[in-house]
């Protein structure tokens, strides 16, 4: 018998137990130009640089397939691992796609799965190149690895943004995470009221936004044709808060964001007062939103201010300076990052 106390997983969190699990680790190969702490991993194997990166999918703790069909699922499995893709600047090539399934689904159940996962496939312009099966006993796990390419000096770190950087975001924050708040409550009306049916009229806009979302192929296209590298670049996972502070940890800067700059859906802010919460903590702190966050130089800045599609939203300050964030009201608060955290003890 020991006495030993062990840490807990949920005191690191899932971004502590990540810098735990690799500190230390080496690499030893010329080809691996950059591991661990991004998007995804990049490789050298000659005029291009190979790109991967792997995501996991529980059930019960990522998808609940009460209120998502399994033709979604597929779909957005496969989206989330591009989104990793394209926010290196690089275009997805391959995926493989690893299955655990419990006995609760049958053959046609997986064919649902697979249509979504295929069609994904031929909207990106991806191969399914390969993967794996088994039984689970604990529901429906899905693995996809992504792999793309880039050109050597076209690809884009979370650790490459500089004082000045201009930083900005595409499409608009937060709808995602009020779908997922509307199916919710439509689930707990579902469970605890016979014959009771959801009402989702009305809310197509978020409700797509949670269940079939798109990678940003469009952005990474519109850079390239207006001759736009960015200097950082990460997608948004976790919400604008966490992945604005990863690019700030790991390029060792500060950073300053604007309220009044952050684009937010008018169907979100709907959805956000209907549930009584505040539209820009959905945008901050919601998550799966899928778009991109970056940063580019103040001399690009012309080439991207009138695109429609792209929002400056603050710069790029010195460490020392902080994270910081600024009120409607011009009131300065220290940015922090609230956005969802699967391991972390609440």
């Amino acid at each position: 018998m020991t006495d030993k106390k062990y840490k807990e997983i949920a005191e690191l969190g899932e971004f502590g137990l990540i810098d735990h699990l690799t500190e230390g680790i080496k690499l030893k190969h010329k080809s691996t130009i950059h591991g661990v702490g991004d998007d995804a991993a990049v490789l050298n194997y000659g005029n291009k640089m190979l790109v991967v990166t792997t995501d996991l999918l529980l059930e019960g703790i990522h998808f609940n397939l009460i209120y998502t069909p399994l033709k979604h699922l597929g779909y957005k499995a496969v989206v989330v691992n591009l989104s990793d893709v394209y926010s290196m600047n690089a275009i997805p090539k391959q995926i493989t796609v690893s299955i655990g399934v419990s006995g609760k689904f049958a053959v046609d159940h997986l064919d649902e799965l697979y249509e979504g996962i295929k069609l994904a496939c031929e909207v990106y312009n991806v191969d399914l190149v390969g993967g794996d099966t088994s039984s689970s006993l604990t529901g429906l796990v899905i693995s996809i690895t992504a792999l793309g390419e880039a050109t050597k000096n076209k690809f884009t770190l979370r650790s490459t943004a500089k004082k000045n950087d201009i930083i900005c975001v595409t499409g608009n924050l937060g709808a995602a995470y009020m779908g997922l708040q509307l199916l919710e409550r439509e689930k707990e009306v579902f469970k605890s009221t016979k014959g009771a049916q959801p009402n989702l009229e009305g809310y197509d806009y978020i409700l797509q936004r949670q269940l079939k979302p798109e990678a940003r192929k469009d952005i990474i296209e519109l850079l390239n044709d207006i001759n736009v590298i960015p200097t950082s670049m990460i997608d948004i996972s976790d919400g604008l808060s966490s992945e604005m502070l990863h690019i700030c940890k790991n390029s060792d800067v500060g950073c300053k964001i604007f309220q009044n700059k952050i684009p937010i859906d008018l169907n979100t802010e709907k959805m956000a007062r209907e549930f009584n919460i505040e539209p820009l903590i959905a945008a901050l702190n919601g998550g799966e939103d899928y778009e991109l966050l970056f940063t580019v130089n103040v001399t690009d800045f012309e080439k991207i201010k009138n695109q429609p599609l792209i929002h400056p939203i603050g710069h790029i300050i010195s460490k020392e300076n902080g994270t910081v964030f600024i009120t409607e009201s011009g009131h300065s608060i220290e940015l922090q990052a609230q956005g969802w955290n699967p391991l972390k003890k609440k």
